[in-house]
């Protein structure tokens, strides 16, 4: 979707000797490409609020705004989760590892449901801190503790929690995490 943007020098004339319209120097002029992701053709709220921004910064501009379908791109595949399949049962706290039940500790378990609801996402030790345990004033290292724990009582063989380093941590990629609500 090309977006233009005028300069609001662009149309003004002046008077003056020397700049009458045939000598008018043009301003150049901004062009902004958004390429939005349709999801069952159709545009999210996110997008529609980009869009009225950018509207609105063009009109205080006296630009323009075009809206033109792009040509469909295609995407890459997710990519596919291997290993052991874990199941969260939320209602009952369990956690099953391929039909077996895997103990683990409140925190713990609150640790791996919250990565789970929010794929893709990096927390830090902070982030993870404040939303797990609800407050703020532990040492951050508690949050290392319940990952190493956490890792070991899965095995190695179950991609669950991946480290990024300097920042945090979040979901694996390839994890295969089901989130049951009730059982």
């Amino acid at each position: 979707m090309p977006v233009s943007a005028l300069s609001p020098r662009a149309d003004r004339r002046s008077a003056g000797p020397g700049r009458g319209p045939a000598n008018r120097r043009t301003e150049p002029a901004l062009t902004v490409t958004l390429a939005i992701p349709l999801t069952c053709d159709a545009i999210s709220p996110q997008a529609h609020r980009l869009l009225a921004a950018v509207r609105e910064l063009v009109e205080l501009s006296r630009g323009t705004v075009t809206v033109e379908p792009a040509m469909p791109v295609e995407a890459e595949p997710e990519p596919v989760p291997t290993g052991p399949e874990v199941r969260l049962l939320t209602s009952s706290r369990q956690v099953l590892l391929e039909g077996e039940p895997v103990p683990l500790t409140r925190l713990e378990f609150d640790l791996l449901l919250y990565l789970a609801e929010r794929p893709r996402r990096v927390f830090s030790r902070a982030q993870l801190l404040a939303a797990v345990w609800g407050y703020e004033r532990a040492g951050e290292r508690t949050v290392d503790v319940h990952v190493r724990r956490l890792r070991l009582k899965l095995g190695a063989s179950v991609p669950a929690v991946t480290t990024v380093y300097g920042v945090g941590y979040r979901l694996a990629d390839d994890a295969r995490i089901t989130v049951m609500p009730q059982d």
